[in-house]
């Protein structure tokens, strides 16, 4: 409900409306960013664009389909052309996801392990389990979210989940030995 009436006052050039939604979509935006780069500061820089991209083409946002998905088709485009322009620096810093709220239940050591296991795996594996696992976006709306197929994005997140066990696995393993 609310999402609806800070478009159509966005697209009415509503300068409190749009503060209120980048207060309310800001900290998910981050974290989310956060994860696709690997990198607080380009996360950062991810947001900032998103957030410029969003008012601008708010014209452009066709209110029958789901708004959470093109918002984050937005965020991910940003996050991967960053990542693009800075490849050689996003392996180099872990986000720190362990206060992710969807986490809070969950033990933080096996959390932390989680996660960085998941940072190991390739952007096509690891973007599309991400905003499955921690953002709860279904199949579909990931296909739209980053422009795939669907069967392509469910073979991504099967292949993604099978490397994530192996490397589990593996890690377990390694832990036993020691």
């Amino acid at each position: 409900m609310f999402q609806s009436k800070w478009i159509k006052q966005i697209q009415a050039d509503n300068q409190e409306a749009f503060r209120q939604f980048y207060e309310a979509y800001s900290e998910y935006a981050i974290r989310t960013a956060s994860a696709i780069t690997r990198n607080r500061e380009m996360a950062k820089d991810a947001v900032q664009e998103t957030f410029i991209r969003v008012y601008r083409n708010i014209g452009k946002y066709n209110p029958t389909l789901p708004f959470n998905s093109w918002f984050y088709r937005i965020l991910t485009n940003e996050c991967l052309r960053i990542l693009k322009k800075n490849s050689m620096y996003s392996k180099f810093e872990h986000p720190n996801l362990e206060n992710e709220p969807s986490n809070e239940n969950k033990p933080i050591p096996q959390t932390s392990d989680l996660y960085e296991e998941i940072q190991e795996l390739d952007d096509a594996f690891r973007i599309p389990l991400i905003l499955k696992y921690l953002k709860g976006f279904s199949e579909k709306e990931i296909a739209e979210i980053l422009e795939l197929n669907q069967n392509t994005v469910k073979s991504r997140l099967f292949q993604g989940r099978k490397r994530l066990k192996n490397q589990l696995d593996s890690t377990e393993k390694e832990d036993e030995t020691l």
